[in-house]
């Protein structure tokens, strides 16, 4: 299964949204599936213009879930950069993508 392709596969038809980024049966991770396939053709955007995709999994327990790739935990293997600088994702998390200028919204949600 090809997790980019553009067509979704039969399992995902049954997936249930899991409102923790894991098996709602079981409880595995999302490394321990066993197929993925990500929806990039319905892109859903936040108050400030981030994208955030569904993200559907096939556990090995049988149960098909999803969840939106915004809720998906810190990966363990990143580095981390020194204290006291910031990194270019952190600098640009708060800018619009499509103006680069701050987000003025702030944390207000709709």
């Amino acid at each position: 299964m090809e997790a980019f392709s553009s067509v979704p596969p039969q399992w995902t038809e049954s997936a249930t949204h899991a409102l923790t980024f894991c098996c709602p049966r079981c409880g595995a991770t999302a490394a321990g599936a066993t197929a993925a396939w990500i929806n990039r053709r319905a892109p859903v955007y936040t108050h400030n213009h981030k994208r955030k995709w569904q993200e559907f999994y096939h556990c090995e327990c049988g149960t098909a879930w999803w969840g939106w790739s915004s809720d998906r935990p810190p990966n363990p293997w990143q580095v981390n950069d020194p204290p006291g600088e910031m990194s270019l994702g952190e600098a640009s998390s708060s800018l619009d993508p499509l103006t680069g200028l701050g987000d003025v919204w702030g944390s207000v949600e709709p």
